[in-house]
């Protein structure tokens, strides 16, 4: 009988195959989709988590992009930490017809009347302020003299009600109200502690605003209409150079919370890459167990003479038809989940964001999905293009040991190396992108080689006496068993799991456990140079107090690297932050204590020559500098040049007075600075500690450090829930892939129990038979996350984060009970629908 598609040309050949595969296709899908069910949920859940992380993304940089004068606080920002502007850099703003706001910002002690206080960030206002947006005050009004307007925290904290007086600094102010709605809060976020809100008349009336004190001054302007943004802050930076100030304009209004929403938005999609990865598996198993579903429909068109090739198009399209239903299912999941982020999150995300049609999320989405379908598809759809037709009519019950065609196998591979291209390609951090991807590959190595490793174990006990203990321990290396499936599915979920708990009690072990004991109590700043020897004696005075160590402190502005502007400079992305901002700067004679010098040498003590600079050496590394280099700073709106002299290696963790730049004294020693303070006491009396220093020194600020641990460990929980939330999605893509698994092989799991039944097995012994088969896999598969998992947690800690690893097994042990327990839920089920199928209606059919 001649072949369907005949013996035609080249061309009329290929049509043919294309018009008779895709009537088979269309007929074959008439039946439904139930054996694609899988497929259609697995690529779903991953490009819904996908699409929802990418349009929340962009929603929150819309949003940013679209307000960002107020957010900024207007269309241009000048600000500087030595000091204000001088009065030839106003009028240029003024002549160019802008309109200018000033806000000063610094950190204070709020006090109330009954001597209770606390910390707050001071923030003073003038008349023009807010350029942009709208400041709103409750009770609603304006801020008259001699009022303060406060973050509802502020009035937690003391005790106080609207109306009162409260003492900052040297000035006395009346409670205003609370701030309902502060415009530029986003650019300028109260760190340290809640917002107090003044107006800038009341500012010198405080006595804060000493020479050297830790002061932002910050000079809003609103531009002419129709005038360039960027062209104004670059006539401004051409018109005052080698100012230590920073400019920016609305277009980046707040850099910090977008490489924030980015490196947050990057380590999501590679946990929802993860989760599509999974699902990629569950693509495989939910082809390969559908082809198995169409074994005797394949036969027979092979047996009328279909080609290979009608047979491997034909289901190409209804596996890629069912891919773009997946596909689209899951953005539409996507854009709904983006819709209740949005809503819940409301409160921890800095704008709200815009949520639209954003193509480009959309589409990179889709790619995803389509390159998983077809990476994952197309070596099932190879295989059975291969085997022949009588061989597919006992594939099921003997798997034809067959492989696809080379160029399927290319085709594969390509599909794998593209997916990995795009993720490379697209991701902030490509370093770490490719490291993920060399993980996932490995990942899936180890499973594999895992489950080799279990079933040449099961076979080495062919011989126990148990009958349920052999039957268990035969289904996990018998023919067609779905062994590495199950382990490679489970696992990789598992470890992305066991990782994240790990990353995240470690540090919570850093922070609650080890930190406070290390640390000092307080940290007080802004102690004028006159002031230092009454600061010692006073906190010496208290009956708790142990330990006084102080420093002196300015602000410097690093602006080249051995003559290279710092905008020029390359540097690796965990070290770019201190060349962002202002930096802390010291000076001493001699090494501090607990200093670790680890190249070059420290000066001498009675050093006078030209400036020196003892630097951090990971910074170094990070900027390529090191011995003999020269950083210039920028003080007090002078440059001057620092040659390194050594490198340390600064130990953070302890939380002591540690900078990244200690320069060697002299011309830096005269400059106008304050100086820090380390204090240590009973934590019982912190209290009277903080009161006794800050009643005689009301310019001087207290921070208590057990107050910002605690600050950083809610941070990190949301951060953490966030991503356990995240990689949760992963282990739900492998309980699809599992449960596809458990269905995959339901018929011949009821098959095999049939038969024990009718040879005289119990029900009790078919149960625990099933029983031992998956709960060795669960075993396997958690003990095997565990490891991975902790070589991952510990690589990030140790080496991402630079911190001290901790073993904690009690963590490893509930993940590895997890997935046995979750395992065995799904083989419970599976082996409980096989055990109620009758034998004889079965026995009969065969």
């Amino acid at each position: 009988m001649a072949p369907l598609t005949g013996d035609l040309p080249g061309p009329s050949r290929v049509m043919n195959t294309l018009s008779l595969a895709l009537r088979f296709a269309r007929r074959d899908l008439r039946g439904g989709v139930k054996g694609l069910r899988i497929v259609l949920a697995c690529l779903a859940l991953g490009v819904a988590a996908i699409t929802a992380v990418g349009t929340l993304r962009a929603g929150v940089e819309a949003g940013i992009a679209a307000d960002g004068a107020r957010i900024l606080g207007g269309e241009v920002e000048i600000a500087s930490q030595q000091g204000p502007l001088p009065q030839e850099a106003i009028d240029w703003v003024t002549t160019q017809r802008a309109r200018l706001s000033r806000v000063t910002t610094m950190r204070a002690m709020a006090v109330a009347p009954d001597g209770e206080r606390t910390l707050v960030e001071l923030k003073a206002v003038d008349d023009a302020y807010p350029l942009f947006g709208e400041l709103v005050l409750d009770p609603p009004g304006q801020l008259a003299p001699g009022e303060a307007a406060v973050e509802r925290v502020v009035l937690d904290r003391l005790g106080l009600a609207p109306g009162a007086v409260i003492r900052i600094g040297e000035a006395r102010l009346t409670l205003r109200g609370t701030i309902a709605t502060e415009p530029d809060k986003v650019a300028r976020p109260a760190i340290f502690g809640p917002r107090v809100m003044i107006g800038m008349a009341d500012l010198a009336t405080t006595g804060l605003l000493q020479p050297g004190s830790l002061v932002s001054f910050e000079y809003r302007l609103a531009l002419p209409e129709g005038a360039d943004r960027r062209a104004f802050a670059e006539a401004l930076r051409a018109a005052f150079p080698q100012n230590g100030w920073r400019i920016r304009t609305a277009d980046a209004a707040a850099p910090s919370v977008n490489r924030f929403v980015d490196r947050a938005a990057f380590f999501l999609t590679l946990a929802s890459l993860t989760a599509l990865l999974v699902g990629g598996i569950g693509v495989a198993t939910g082809v390969r167990a559908w082809l198995d579903q169409r074994a005797r429909t394949i036969a027979t068109l092979r047996c009328l003479g279909a080609s290979a090739r009608v047979i491997f198009v034909t289901y190409l399209m209804q596996v890629l038809a069912l891919a773009v239903l997946g596909i689209a299912i899951g953005l539409v999941a996507g854009f709904g989940l983006t819709t209740v982020a949005a809503t819940v999150l409301a409160d921890s995300l800095p704008v709200p964001p815009r949520l639209g049609f954003y193509p480009a999320v959309l589409g990179l989405a889709s790619l995803y999905g389509l390159l998983t379908a077809l990476a994952f598809a197309l070596w099932p759809l190879g295989r059975a293009m291969e085997i022949p037709g009588a061989a597919l009519f006992r594939d099921t019950l003997q798997p034809a040991g067959v492989r696809p065609r080379l160029t399927l196998v290319a085709g594969t591979v390509a599909a794998g190396l593209a997916l990995a291209v795009l993720i490379i390609g697209t991701a902030e951090n490509r370093a770490f992108a490719a490291y993920f991807v060399g993980g996932a590959v490995a990942t899936l190595v180890v499973f594999r080689l895992g489950a080799v490793a279990l079933m040449a174990a099961a076979r080495r006990f062919r011989t126990v006496r148990r009958p349920s203990l052999r039957l268990g321990l035969a289904n996990l290396h018998r023919p067609g068993a779905p062994t590495p499936l199950i382990l490679v599915s489970l696992g990789i979920g598992l470890t992305t799991l066991a990782a994240v708990a790990l990353i995240e009690g470690n540090l919570r072990r850093q922070i609650g456990d080890q930190l406070p004991a290390a640390a000092p109590n307080f940290y007080f700043i802004d102690i004028q140079s006159d002031q230092v020897a009454a600061f010692d004696r006073v906190a010496a005075a208290q009956p708790s107090v142990s330990e006084v160590q102080h420093v002196p402190s300015m602000r410097a502005r690093i602006v080249a690297l051995n003559g290279v502007p710092v905008e020029q400079v390359q540097t690796t992305p965990e070290t770019a932050w201190a060349l962002r901002g202002d930096r802390g700067l010291t000076y001493a004679a001699r090494p501090p204590e607990g200093t670790r010098i680890v190249r070059g040498a420290w000066w001498p003590a009675d050093y006078s020559g030209p400036p020196l600079v003892s630097f951090d050496q990971t910074l170094a590394r990070g900027w390529g500098v090191g011995i003999g280099d020269t950083i210039t700073v920028n003080v007090l709106g002078r440059d001057i040049p620092l040659r390194i002299a050594n490198l340390r290696d600064i130990e953070w963790r302890g939380l002591g007075l540690n900078f990244v730049l200690v320069a060697s004294p002299g011309l830096l020693s005269a400059a106008p600075h304050t100086h820090i303070a380390t204090v240590r006491s009973g934590t019982a009396e912190e209290g009277a500690v903080l009161r006794a220093i800050s009643e005689a020194f009301p310019n001087v600020s207290g921070i208590r450090v057990r107050d910002a641990l605690e600050q950083v460990a809610e941070l990190l929980g949301k951060i953490g829930t966030a991503l356990t939330a995240t990689a949760s999605l992963t282990l739900a893509a492998g309980a699809l892939v599992l449960a596809g698994a458990v269905a995959a092989g339901q018929r011949r799991r009821v098959r095999d129990a049939v038969v024990l039944k009718v040879v005289g097995a119990t029900r009790a012994q078919i149960r625990r038979a099933f029983l031992v088969e998956f709960g060795l896999l669960g075993a396997t598969a958690g003990v095997i996350a565990a490891g991975i998992g902790t070589a991952a947690a510990w690589g990030v800690v140790r080496f991402v984060m630079g911190a001290d690893w901790v073993f904690l097994p009690w963590t490893l042990a509930v993940t590895v009970l997890a997935c046995t327990a979750l395992t065995l839920a799904f083989g419970y089920v599976g082996t409980a629908l096989a055990l109620r199928v009758r034998p004889a209606p079965l026995l009969r059919n065969e």
